[in-house]
């Protein structure tokens, strides 16, 4: 792990919105396709010791992706994410909400924008997330804060050993 790779994490409830930025020691394409294709987002996007699983993914315009968090239990936290805008290896954005396992939403959910870029052999993303209810961002902070730095710390392992191959 890299001491030096940006990670910025800011909360401006005010706007309803999270701001991350996180650098990773990896090439722009493989930061991509940890992002955007099933097998490799089920291996980092759970904070351990839960674990991530998709029942079925269509990364395209209109395309949606159901999945689940999985306690080692085996308790399941179903979402939704509906692709608005795909921009390859640049952005794309998505709507993200809790579900059940059939994908009917829970309202209200999330507007997420991903923005990629690549120097010097360094990947850096930038995420936004507008959430349509201050009440629903409050509720859910201090779990999410936790859960996506957890997950974002197993994105960098993972592209770790990815990169070595």
């Amino acid at each position: 792990m890299s001491n030096n790779l940006l990670f910025d994490f800011t909360v401006d409830k005010s706007r309803k919105t999270v701001y991350i930025n996180r650098e990773f020691d990896a090439g722009l394409s493989l930061v991509w396709d940890a992002f955007t294709k099933q097998a490799l987002l089920d291996q980092w996007l759970a904070p351990k010791p839960w674990s991530c699983k998709t029942k079925y993914m269509d990364f395209k315009v209109g395309g949606k992706r159901l999945y689940a968090m999985v306690s080692p239990e085996g308790q399941e936290r179903w979402g939704i994410q509906e692709y608005t805008s795909i921009t390859p290896k640049t952005n794309f954005k998505m709507y993200n909400a809790f579900s059940d396992e059939e994908g009917n939403p829970e309202l209200p959910g999330s507007e997420w924008d991903h923005t990629f870029s690549e120097q010097n052999g360094r990947t850096k993303v930038s995420i936004t997330i507008y959430n349509e209810s201050l009440d629903r961002l409050e509720r859910i902070l201090d779990g999410f804060t936790q859960g996506m730095k957890m997950s974002l710390g197993n994105l960098e392992d993972l592209l770790a050993t990815l990169s070595k191959k």
